[in-house]
C-alpha cells in the first residue's frame, strides 16, 4: 500500500501576496508566522536580494488538515484555462433551491473580494448546480 503524502497547490501569478490573501479569504486559510528571527514576512522580505522581494507568499490551513497553498510570481501573465482548478465546497449536502441559494451567496461575498462570477450552472437533472468563477488575476475555480 502506498502512503498518503502531504502535497501543496501552487499558483503561479504577478502578485503572490495579493492572491495568497484572497484565497486565505475564500477558504478561511492564514499567513503563517515569519521566519525565525523575523517579525514579520515584509521585515522578511527585505531582507531577500531585490530580485526574491515579493517573489513568493504562502498560505495555510489553520486546523491543518488542507494542503498548504505556494504563490510564486512568474514574469507571463495567464495565457490559457487551467488544465487543474480548485472546487470551493460549500454546498455539499445540500440540493436545489438551497444549494443554488448558498452557492449564489458565496459567489456575491467573493466577488466583494474581486473574484468573476462566469456563470450560474443550474442543476439539469444529471449533475447539481455549480458556479465556475475567476480568482483575482483570472485562474479558474468552482463553487461546488
Amino acid at each position: 500500500m502506498t502512503a498518503i503524502r502531504q502535497f501543496q497547490v501552487t499558483f503561479d501569478c504577478a502578485d503572490p501576496a495579493r492572491v495568497a490573501r484572497f484565497w486565505c479569504e475564500v477558504l478561511g486559510y492564514v499567513v503563517p508566522p515569519p521566519p525565525e528571527g523575523f517579525g514579520t514576512w515584509e521585515e522578511y522580505d527585505r531582507s531577500l536580494p531585490p530580485e526574491r522581494r515579493g517573489a513568493s507568499f504562502v498560505c495555510v490551513d489553520p486546523t491543518g488538515v488542507g494542503p498548504r497553498m505556494y504563490f510564486q510570481r512568474v514574469p507571463e501573465g495567464k495565457a490559457v484555462k487551467n488544465r487543474v482548478h480548485l472546487d470551493v465546497r460549500v454546498g455539499t449536502g445540500l440540493v436545489g433551491d438551497e444549494r443554488l441559494a448558498a452557492l449564489e451567496a458565496e459567489c456575491a461575498r467573493l466577488v466583494a473580494l474581486g473574484a468573476v462570477c462566469v456563470q450560474v450552472l443550474r442543476a439539469d437533472g444529471f449533475d447539481e448546480s455549480c458556479i465556475p468563477m475567476l480568482d483575482i488575476e483570472g485562474n479558474e475555480f468552482c463553487l461546488d
